[in-house]
């Protein structure tokens, strides 16, 4: 985080304290009383750099980029309290339930307010928020194709032999 000092501006009906012992241009007087523009008394605005490497000023409220959020991921039959970053994506999220489900995340689909999210969507340019619920479902195709093994015996992935004669 990068502190940078600048001058603030009032707006309203006040007059600038630029006479009688101001401190700047960043006190207002209105009657014998003195106010500071936004409530605050330092005069430092707080900057942030962004991962696209823009310099912004940082917000007061809601989440800031590196914070960890916990993402609700429920399964048919159970729940997952997953710890992630706010600013991962989709699949960064599938490689950690990969880890705690048995699924590969090629067979994982995410859903996040009724909407199948693609690999390459950050969670916090979706609306992901800490304690928010997503769903996960295992991809019916995949799932198909297990079934359709292990009833004819064999195991999932392995290559059938060649005979040469």
């Amino acid at each position: 985080m990068i502190k940078l000092r600048s001058k603030r501006f009032c707006r309203g009906s006040f007059k600038l304290g630029g006479n009688g012992g101001g401190t700047g241009g960043n006190t207002a007087v209105k009657g014998n009383e003195r106010e500071s523009c936004g409530g605050t008394n330092n005069g430092e605005i707080k900057w942030e750099l962004r991962p696209g490497g823009m310099l912004v000023q940082k917000r007061e409220s809601g989440e800031s980029v590196g914070e960890l959020i916990t993402v609700r991921v429920s399964t048919v039959s159970q729940w997952h309290n997953i710890s992630i970053e706010a600013t991962s994506t989709f699949r960064e999220l599938k490689m950690v339930l990969s880890l705690v489900t048995s699924l590969e995340p090629k067979e994982q689909r995410l859903l996040f307010k009724g909407k199948e999210r693609d690999n390459s969507e950050y969670l916090h340019m979706v609306g992901v928020r800490d304690k928010d619920k997503v769903l996960l479902l295992e991809d019916p195709a995949i799932k198909e194709r297990k079934l359709h093994g292990l009833a004819r015996g064999q195991a999932i992935g392995t290559p059938c032999r060649t005979i040469s004669v």
